[in-house]
């Protein structure tokens, strides 16, 4: 007896009926599942059980995207914080610039509210820079020759007096300060209307009252204005207050000490006044001729 192997594909209906049954099924189901829902129970728990592989499936994607974010808004918020740092460094100097004008236009409208007191006018002036001699209290100003400056002109602020015009040049000039050393100011005490030289004692913000009787009247916070007897100095510009007195019985004359009252170690704006007219000087009388009485004819 013959034994054959099993064949190979085990015959069935034919294609063309699977194909036509698992079609009329295809649409039976779609029908059901428009017409009656019976289908979402099953959508659903086949939608619990692959999501899982859904999740894991996009996962690398997901990952890669997340990193790929941290970075760019690390270099991002890094980038952002640089620039803020710079705008807020630029808004501080900016404010501290605008500070500074505000307070420099202060002044500037002080000087300008100064300058009609003074007879013939004044000219508004900056410090470039302080003398180059430190042991020498002197300034040097962007106004020269050139725009009418001469030595012997006065320089004030608008809380006092500054100095004196030494030297002038086309285009700027130099200024002795009050504080020079053995520099002097005829002054006159407001209060007591007494008179006196103020002279400088080589140092910034230091001035001397000297030759002073131990009794003379003298109180601490004394201001001491211009007494314009020398010809130079216009009446009654301030010059400095009293700041400490010295009085020893042993000597004829107190040390009195005082504080300038303007300076340009707080300002660069300051104004030079226009020289003092001289008074004109009064013509020689001439004399009257002498009249010799005639003697008449008898």
């Amino acid at each position: 007896m013959e034994h054959q192997p099993p064949p190979f594909f085990h015959r069935g209906p034919s294609p063309l009926a699977r194909l036509a049954f698992f079609s009329l099924l295809s649409l039976l189901l779609l029908f059901g599942d428009a017409r009656y829902r019976y289908l979402e129970g099953i959508r659903q728990g086949v939608a619990v059980v692959l999501y899982p592989l859904q999740r894991l499936a996009t996962a690398p994607s997901e990952i890669y995207e997340r990193v790929s974010e941290f970075f760019v808004t690390q270099a991002s918020l890094t980038e952002e914080n640089a620039r803020l740092r710079q705008e807020k460094l630029l808004q501080s100097v900016r404010g501290q610039q605008l500070d500074a004008l505000a307070a420099e236009n202060a002044r500037l409208r002080k000087l300008l509210e100064t300058r009609p007191r003074f007879e013939g006018g004044a000219v508004a002036a900056e410090v470039l820079y302080g003398g180059r001699d430190p042991f020498s209290r002197k300034i040097v100003l962007d106004r020269g020759a050139s725009h009418g400056i001469r030595a012997g002109q006065v320089v004030v602020d608008e809380a006092g007096v500054v100095g004196q015009v030494t030297r002038s040049y086309p285009w700027i000039s130099e200024v002795t300060l009050i504080t020079e050393k053995d520099h002097a100011v005829p002054v006159q005490m407001v209060r007591s209307g007494l008179r006196a030289i103020v002279f400088g004692s080589g140092q910034d913000g230091a001035l001397e009252l000297r030759y002073m009787p131990v009794n003379a009247d003298i109180q601490n916070g004394d201001l001491l204005v211009t007494s314009g007897i020398d010809g130079t100095y216009p009446a009654g510009l301030p010059v400095a207050r009293v700041a400490r007195i010295e009085r020893n019985a042993a000597d004829p004359f107190a040390r009195i000490f005082c504080t300038p009252a303007g300076g340009v170690d707080r300002h660069r704006q300051v104004l030079i006044l226009a020289e003092r007219p001289k008074a004109p000087e009064q013509p020689a009388q001439p004399a009257e001729p002498k009249v010799r009485a005639r003697k008449g004819k008898r």
